[in-house]
């Protein structure tokens, strides 16, 4: 094997398939590593842990047909560090050579035979626009759980609509939904749960095409976008029953400036240490955000707003707050609550196709 390609574009490669390689002790060696393969001028850099797979095509300077494996980190670091222009790289007997200018750098291999076979996609193909899904992306995974104790939570249900398909996350704490209408990527009743890990690396995919193709199948999905491949294996399991967390109604609502309720929130967090809770006075023409830390002291800040409803005080998880906020896309936003210890909904105002639900938490 033996080919030529530019630094930055090799570097990029190595590091987006290397986000799939483990680096869980235990496992087999060779998934530590990315898969190089050399086809005429295109080369294939893969790398997996058998439940994500990512996969970039890259046409380079093609001099020799080949393959081999070696450590993901390693070499992702040995092309980062090189000056800016053509690598050359080239697998003699027992070690890969990747040189640039005077720079030149020997790895050992690791085991070709052992690297698990990446099978084609079999399930039938959808293409959609990458910015919807991109968007949708931004606004749903954030809600997803990073506890393995309950893996059902860690993934993101995507479920066939009347019109379209919805995205759901939660974590038990916050909900987030997203409509995506017109986008048939699911038969009528089908659903799947993807891993919130691979959504999380597909968002960093998307960027750079303007369409994504999708494969779902029984057991897992494919999402290609420009010259990369996702794959991930679906989450087994029955997804909670979301919709019993939706108030049916909510008589209280706060409509204000989503960019200064985040910048108040920015500022009074910085007092909100340890899970201490923000507190928003609902009442009147303005909305009072508070945050008080024994030993520490009070932050408290007051913005213009618009308040239907009874008074009240309703607290918060700053960072669950903060991210619901920061999920919208509009100039004003919709706080609406039956009382301070149910959920609370935010939704941009104008916007119907997403909601963040926020459970309160409980205060002196």
């Amino acid at each position: 094997m033996k080919f030529r390609c530019e630094r930055d574009v090799l570097a990029d490669a190595l590091a987006t398939a290397g986000r799939a390689a483990t680096s869980r002790t235990g496992t087999l060696p060779v998934l530590s590593g990315v898969r190089l393969e050399v086809q005429g001028d295109e080369l294939s850099v893969t790398g997996t842990d058998l439940e994500l797979a990512i996969r970039l095509t890259l046409t380079v300077g093609g001099e020799r047909d080949g393959a081999v494996v070696v450590p993901a980190r390693l070499v992702a670091d040995i092309v980062r560090s090189l000056p800016a222009g053509a690598v050359d790289v080239s697998l003699g007997d027992e070690e890969l050579s990747i040189s640039s200018g005077r720079s030149q750098f020997s790895v050992r291999p690791l085991g070709l035979d052992d690297y698990p076979q990446q099978t084609e996609p079999s399930a039938d193909a959808v293409t959609l626009a990458s910015a919807d899904v991109a968007d949708a992306l931004k606004q749903v995974v954030r809600a997803a759980s990073t506890d393995d104790a309950r893996a059902v939570l860690t993934g993101v249900l995507i479920t066939a609509d009347d019109d379209g398909v919805r995205m759901v996350a939660t974590d038990s704490y916050r909900l987030a939904v997203r409509e995506l209408p017109d986008s048939n990527i699911l038969a009528s009743g089908q659903k799947v749960l993807v891993p919130s890990r691979a959504l999380n690396e597909l968002q960093r995919i998307l960027g750079g095409s303007e369409e994504l193709t999708v494969r779902l199948g029984a057991r897992d999905a494919v999402f290609e976008a420009g010259g990369t491949r996702l794959t991930t294996r679906l989450i087994e399991g029955e997804y909670p029953n979301y919709r019993n967390l939706l108030p049916s109604q909510h008589p209280n609502v706060l409509t204000v400036e989503r960019e200064a309720l985040l910048e108040a929130l920015r500022r009074v967090k910085i007092m909100a240490r340890d899970a201490t809770p923000v507190r928003l006075g609902l009442g009147g023409d303005t909305v009072q955000l508070t945050a008080i830390t024994q030993d520490l002291g009070t932050a408290s800040e007051e913005i213009d707003a618009r308040y239907e409803g009874a008074e009240m005080t309703v607290a918060f998880n700053p960072e669950y707050l903060t991210a619901g906020v920061d999920a919208l896309d509009t100039d004003e936003l919709t706080l609406s609550t039956m009382d301070p210890m149910k959920p609370a909904v935010i939704r941009g105002v104008g916007r119907d196709d997403y909601l963040y639900l926020l459970m309160p938490v409980r205060v002196p």
